[in-house]
Parts: structure tokens; C-alpha cells; sequence
């Protein structure tokens, strides 16, 4: 059974999606002490956090705080998510990234298995393939360019403004590539790292700061974005009051990180302040185009989702189809050794006699193999799950 619960920015905003981890991690514990949790990944962003879990049995997940799909629609759902479909931005690359490290992390961690590894592989390879075969991410479409978008929005034109970055990492890095094609006057980033922070500057030609002189800074800062990965926030209403009134009025603050980096009070100072529940009101100039595509890209996935369920029905039986070939592989070796001792035959009749049994124990399990794999066929779980107490072992 795979299933998935996920809470994301289409059910939560931001101030929800933070004061909802910790429910989710509980549920999750609740269902490892009362159910056998044969496989886990876990995908964390900025506006989702999604945990998928292979149980050895299906289970009721009680909650109205968060979605709960499993099999096909959880299947339908990560292939939709991986291809861009399910992010807030239609068709953003990132998503696939944070996907491909969900799977590298569970690898390291030891907790995906075969079935996993199937769903997430077949996931990863559906999104590159939309991308290959549609035009749903054309323009370069990201949450960093959806973030410019909002900043020239909200603020006008970003030519000639002077930008902070705080934080150098996945979300940094991207917004501050998609103002490399903005005439801003110059790009400052702080980090806690300073070795990031002068990496990323030095890929934008701009300037790196350490972390603990970025107040020094910001009296000279028109537009700040801030991505970390802090669990507290960063800059509060107490931090800014030193800057001159005016200056405040004329700053921008996109807080793009989940937690939050910025809280709200810095708007009593006359500060503007966005965050990624402002990003969702982004106007997509291509969101017609991207529709169409997306039409495109649903029909490779409905026939992806298929070929998956089908594959991960297989998955079910394998165990068992091998168990009854190596038992029986045994069984008929043992005896025919017997046999062999017990009789004085030829080199080509001992041949002739293998050649038999063998014969005899492909016979004897062909209807057993074709009926499992017709109860795949049927989704007759019923059937599989008596096979598996009869021939695997009894629960």
C-alpha cells in the first residue's frame, strides 16, 4: 500500500504550513507505532511538505488537516508534482531537483525501498520527459522569476536598485539568478557561510558579505529577499528601527523561506513586506500557453500512472513467485540426487531424467504463476494477500 500525506500551499498559507510540521511529523510517528512502515521518503519545500510511506497493510489515516492519497491517485500525484503540474509557478524546474535529492536523502538514510525506488525513479524520468516533449517549462520559469515578477509588481523596475540576498542556498541562488537579467546597481549576498556567500556572489559578479555585518549594509539596501533555512526569523521591527524613516519607505522585503525569516512587524515601520502566499497572484504572461501544454503533459502522465500501478502489482507477487521457484528448485534437485544414487544410469539418461523433473515442476506451477498474475491483472489484492499467508508465510 503507498500512500501519501502532504500538506501544501493549495490548502495552507504560510503562517498554517508553519505551525503544521510538527502535526505531521506526529501523525507520521503515529502511523510507524501502529502500522508495519515497510519504506519512507520525505519531501520538504518552501510551500510543501509531503511524506510518502509503503505499508504492508492498508490503514485509516484520520485527519482534516492534511491530504491523504494513496496507490493511483498518490501515483497520479508525484508524477503530476514532478512535471511541474502541482507547483504553484506551472511548470518550474526546481520541483524536480527537490525531488531527485527526497530520493538521494532516503537512499542515504536507508529508508526507500524497491517500491520507492520504482515510484520515485519513474517519477523523475516522467518530469524530464514532459519537459523534453512539451514546452510547460518554457521562459525559464521559476519561483525566482516569479519573485522578480512580484518585486516589479509591487515595487516597479529593479534597474538601478541595490539588492540583499540573505541566504546562499537552493532558493538564493535561484532568485539571484533570475536578476541576472535585470540592470540592478548591485547584488549583495550575506550568509552564515561565508565561503557561499562568496561563491554565489562570484557567479553574479556582485558582492558577499558576512552574515553578522549585514546591518552595516542595509542602510544602502533597496530590495531584500530572504531564503534561509533558519527555524526562527531573522529581521524584526526591533533590527530595522536604527534606518532612517524614509529609507524604510522605500524598501522592499520578499521573505521567500518557510519558516519565516521576516516577521510582520517590520510593516509598522512602512516597510513592504511579501511572501510566498504573494507569489501565488504572480500574473503568468505564458499561463495560456503553459495550460495547453499542460494538456499535453497530462496524457503521458495518466498512461505513466498505469504502467506504474501495473509495475508495482508485479512487485506484489515477485516474493512469492520466487519462493515457490526456489522451494520447488530444491525439492526437485533433493529428490532427483536420491533417485540418482539409488539407480546405476547413464550419463545421458541421468540428463533425460533432470530434464523431467524439471518438466514436471514447470507443469505443476504454470496454472499457480498464471492465476497469481491474473489476480494482478483483476487488482484482486484479495487473492494476493492468501497467497502470500499460503506460500510466503502466515499472519
Amino acid at each position: 500500500m503507498l500512500v501519501n500525506i502532504r500538506i501544501d500551499f493549495k490548502i495552507a498559507d504560510v503562517g498554517s504550513m508553519e505551525n503544521s510540521y510538527e502535526k505531521l511529523d506526529a501523525l507520521n510517528k503515529k502511523i510507524h507505532d501502529n502500522a508495519s512502515v515497510l519504506e519512507e521518503v520525505t519531501l520538504k519545500t518552501c510551500n510543501r511538505y509531503e511524506i510518502y510511506l509503503i505499508l504492508e497493510e492498508d490503514i485509516n489515516i484520520p485527519t482534516s488537516t492534511f491530504i491523504v492519497e494513496k496507490d493511483d491517485h498518490a501515483i497520479n500525484h508525484l508524477l503530476r508534482l514532478a512535471s511541474g503540474l502541482e507547483s504553484m509557478i506551472m511548470g518550474e524546474d526546481q520541483i524536480l531537483g527537490q525531488i531527485k535529492n527526497a530520493r538521494k536523502k532516503a537512499i542515504k538514510e536507508e529508508t526507500i525501498g524497491p517500491k520507492l525506488e520504482k515510484v520515485f525513479t519513474k517519477a523523475i524520468h516522467v518530469g524530464q520527459s514532459i519537459r523534453k516533449n512539451t514546452h510547460i517549462n518554457e521562459g525559464g520559469v521559476s519561483v525566482g522569476s516569479g519573485a522578480v515578477e512580484l518585486i516589479e509588481q509591487k515595487y516597479g523596475s529593479v534597474d538601478g536598485k541595490n539588492v540583499l540576498i540573505v541566504g546562499a542556498g537552493e532558493m538564493g541562488t535561484i532568485v539571484s539568478k533570475a536578476l541576472l537579467n535585470k540592470q540592478t546597481n548591485a547584488i549583495v549576498v550575506a550568509n552564515r557561510t561565508f565561503d557561499k556567500a562568496q561563491q554565489l556572489a562570484s557567479e553574479l559578479d556582485g558582492i558577499a558579505i558576512r552574515f553578522k555585518k549585514m546591518d552595516d549594509t542595509l542602510h544602502k539596501i533597496d530590495i531584500l529577499i530572504s531564503a534561509t533555512g533558519a527555524p526562527h526569523s531573522l529581521i524584526n521591527k526591533e533590527r530595522l528601527s536604527f534606518l532612517p524613516e524614509e529609507h524604510l519607505k522605500n524598501m522592499i522585503m520578499l521573505d521567500l523561506a518557510n519558516p519565516r525569516d521576516i516577521t510582520e512587524d517590520v510593516k509598522e515601520l512602512g516597510v513592504q513586506l511579501y511572501n510566498l502566499d504573494d507569489l501565488r497572484y504572480v500574473q503568468d504572461k505564458n499561463v495560456e500557453k503553459r495550460v495547453k501544454e499542460a494538456e499535453k503533459a497530462e496524457k503521458i502522465i495518466a498512461e505513466e500512472t498505469v504502467l506504474l500501478k501495473d509495475a508495482l502489482k508485479q512487485m506484489e507477487i515477485t516474493p512469492i513467485l520466487s519462493s515457490l521457484n526456489v522451494e520447488a528448485e530444491k525439492i526437485r534437485k533433493g529428490e532427483l540426487e536420491k533417485t540418482l544414487h539409488m539407480l546405476n544410469l547413464s550419463e545421458k539418461d541421468a540428463e533425460k531424467l533432470d530434464l523431467l523433473t524439471h518438466s514436471i515442476v514447470d507443469k505443476m506451477l504454470f496454472n499457480i504463476i498464471k492465476n497469481l498474475k491474473q489476480a494482478v491483472s483483476n487488482d484482486d489484492d484479495e487473492t494476493i494477500k492468501v497467497a502470500k499467508k499460503v506460500l510466503l508465510k502466515y499472519k
